[in-house]
């Protein structure tokens, strides 16, 4: 069964930015065929992509956050964490999960910095969108060789 469904995660923090790699998402694939989920931060996304990819109704995952440092503790480790459990969770279920995660090293909360990673995060997230449905036809067309 060629599944038509993709599923959306986004993380809240900083979910005005964020909520655009939805919008650019949304560009290449119909809302009617995209469940969203948000959770609270990036460092959960990568549970709740198992959870979905598990469940076998979407082609695709795609989870998107924007991690930044806010000198608390090193957003590298998170970013390479939530990265790593994106990649382990499409590896464990065999679904993809694509990841539009930003993790700037020099971000500052001014209407310049903000302006630049909305439109990015547009631009990225039609881009997992794109990658979901080549991927998604790229394996329909492996099970028809079969």
């Amino acid at each position: 069964m060629t599944h038509t469904r993709y599923a959306f995660v986004k993380a809240g923090w900083h979910a005005d930015i964020v909520v655009r790699a939805l919008e650019g998402f949304l560009q290449a694939i119909p809302q009617a065929q995209v469940d969203i989920v948000d959770v609270p931060g990036a460092f959960e996304m990568p549970l709740m992509a198992r959870d979905l990819a598990a469940s076998g109704r979407y082609a695709a995952v795609a989870c998107a956050a924007f991690v930044v440092d806010g000198g608390i503790y090193r957003h590298d480790f998170v970013a390479q964490a939530v990265v790593n459990g994106l990649m382990q969770a499409g590896m464990e279920t065999g679904v993809p999960v694509l990841s539009v995660s930003l993790t700037p090293h020099h971000y500052q909360e001014t209407g310049h910095h903000n302006a630049i990673y909305r439109e990015h995060f547009v631009q990225k997230g039609r881009e997992a969108a794109e990658a979901a449905l080549k991927i998604a036809a790229a394996r329909s067309g492996l099970k028809a060789v079969a």
